[in-house]
């Protein structure tokens, strides 16, 4: 029965056919909710008004500007099952999402945690199994779901107090995660032991309730005493007995954990090499497997490099962030204790030495968490930024203008362009003159400017380019190019064309010509802002002119961008 129903709910998606081209506004919303993912088609959409998209198994690779999508209030089925899409899903996707009833993300690598509002009561199907999410909030709110799989996640919570209630469920599947609470033999035969497989400390029991006890007869009272005093001592020298066997035991399997786990190192290069050797880029399989991993704040953590491999199926494409073709690849993984952490593999074994650059420490720098030297290879453990980058964030700034309320909302505003600004400015400042020796960040991009929960730009990736690549003043003129991606909001790489062309226009007088027309739209946006603006384009001016020593140092550009705005 359960099947038959699922095959009902999952019918509309398989229904779909060739179709003419997009709605006009539903074309603009889909290009703007997908202009960061890798081999989107618009020729793959349904006609208008746009109800059902299925894009399972299309190759798309990025993250998607959800806020986008709540805009299409039409839409009721979406499938983007078995693709790479990467980052988190925003509360307000499931609030604003009314309509929405059949969704599917299976198989991607988005992650974080899933918070749905009471508003998002309409889903029935829901389909998030095979990705990296790890905690639930307000899923208790989906009362109509029929649907849920959850499997192959890292999810924490209590099962049943943190899901939907289980009377309206026919198809549940949480095998694969971290849960805890009770499971009743009513629930294990409606759904399955497979629903359940590895999904946790469940703890089932089908045992009946205890009996009450039988009546006592008031004449026999006296007898019972005697009886009860005689029963205590027993069982005060039973439970003596039992707690002296519980801690034999319990010393016994800790020397046996001990020595298991000192075998399962010695062996682990040769077990682990095997399992793996066939699926692995040849790097991982020559690697050290038994190899610690460093974590400053936490020596005591015991950590190898097989535990980073299984957190990152092996180092994989379906865990990889970035390929960073200059620096090394980047992996998301979850390690024990619910560590959120991004692994930076540093090609060819660059020299910089992890210890010194941990040292590093300032507001709107990321530091090193860790490290792991595993054989030729050189991995760097940093947290994660559940916000995302810079350019991220630039390109879900239009998503909140459309009047969505998000918590990126307040942060369409021109205050918050300069605050980013400032914090990588001040974060590049220290790096070049606050530390005991000039460190290169050699590789400034917007990717590598990440944002805390606070919306603090954090400079991540410093001092990792090997080979004496790059320059200080070579920062500088990267971190022009951020300026100017602040202020006009285009993205995607400045050419020397690009560059030049903002170029004459500030030595024009033109400047203002070049600021973000949305910025310049903004009812707030005062002559006062625009004059502002206008002096943040000629610090990008002058941080990209090409005779490096006309170029100011950062600690001259901390100050120029505290006298835009002296509130600061």
């Amino acid at each position: 029965m359960a099947l038959l129903l699922l095959l009902l709910l999952l019918l509309p998606i398989n229904s779909i056919s060739s179709s003419p081209p997009c709605h006009k506004d539903h074309h603009k919303l889909l290009s703007l909710a997908f202009h960061s993912v890798s081999n989107f088609n618009l020729s793959h959409c349904p006609s208008s008004p746009l109800t059902i998209l299925k894009l399972s198994s299309h190759n798309l690779t990025g993250t998607i500007s959800w806020l986008y999508l709540t805009n299409i209030s039409t839409l009721q089925v979406l499938d983007l099952s078995h693709n790479s899409l990467t980052g988190s899903i925003p509360g307000s996707f499931w609030s604003s999402s009314s309509s929405l009833t059949h969704l599917n993300l299976a198989g991607n690598h988005l992650g974080g945690t899933l918070r749905f509002p009471s508003s998002s009561s309409s889903l029935l199907s829901l389909n998030l199994s095979n990705n990296h999410f790890t905690k639930l909030s307000g899923l208790h709110h989906l009362s109509n779901l029929q649907v849920l799989d959850l499997s192959l996640n890292s999810i924490n919570g209590v099962f049943p107090s943190d899901f939907p209630p289980l009377t309206n469920l026919h198809v549940l599947n949480l095998s694969f995660n971290n849960l805890s609470g009770f499971l009743s033999p009513k629930t294990l035969s409606k759904f399955g032991s497979s629903s359940f497989q590895k999904a946790g400390s469940l703890i089932t029991s089908s045992l009946p309730p205890p009996p009450p006890p039988p009546p006592q007869n008031k004449n026999n009272n006296h007898k019972n005493n005697k009886k009860h005093k005689i029963s205590y001592k027993i069982v005060a020298i039973s439970a003596t007995s039992v707690l002296l066997l519980l801690v034999t035991l319990l010393t016994i399997t800790i020397f046996s954990l001990r020595r298991r786990r000192t075998r399962r190192r010695r062996k682990g290069d040769e077990i682990d090499k095997e399992k793996v050797v066939e699926q692995c880029a040849p790097w991982v399989a020559e690697a050290k497997w038994s190899s610690p991993v460093i974590i400053f704040e936490k020596p005591l953590m015991e950590l190898t490099f097989a535990d980073l491999a299984t957190a990152t199926s092996c180092f994989s494409k379906d865990s990889q962030l970035a390929d960073g073709h200059r620096c090394g690849p980047l992996y998301r993984a979850v390690l024990a204790g619910d560590m959120h952490v991004v692994i930076r593999v540093l090609k060819d074994g660059a020299s910089c030495d992890a210890e010194e650059l941990s040292q590093l420490r300032h507001p709107n720098l990321l530091p090193i968490l860790g490290y792991c030297l595993a054989g030729k290879e050189k991995l760097f453990l940093y947290e994660y930024m559940e916000k995302g980058d810079m350019r991220r964030w630039l390109n879900e700034l239009p998503a909140a203008r459309s009047g969505e309320e998000d918590e990126m909302l307040e942060l369409c505003d021109w205050p918050a362009r300069h605050k980013v600004a400032l914090g990588v400015a001040r974060g590049l400042a220290f790096l070049h003159q606050g530390s005991r020796r000039p460190v290169v960040h050699g590789h400034l991009v917007p990717a590598n400017v990440l944002l805390d929960d606070e919306m603090e730009a954090r400079v991540a990736d410093f001092g990792v380019v090997d080979g004496g690549e790059g320059s200080v003043v070579e920062d500088v003129y990267g971190f022009g190019l951020l300026v100017l991606e602040l202020v006009t909001g285009k993205g995607g790489g400045w050419s020397e064309k690009e560059v030049e062309r903002v170029r004459t226009a500030v030595r024009g007088g033109r400047a203002a010509e070049v600021v973000d027309v949305e910025l310049r739209r903004r009812e707030e946006c005062s002559p006062e802002m625009e004059k502002e603006m206008v002096e943040f384009v000629r610090v990008g001016y002058l941080c990209t002119a090409q005779c490096e020593m006309k170029r100011p140092t950062m600690q001259q550009v901390v100050g120029l961008l505290k006298d835009i705005r002296p509130t600061c």
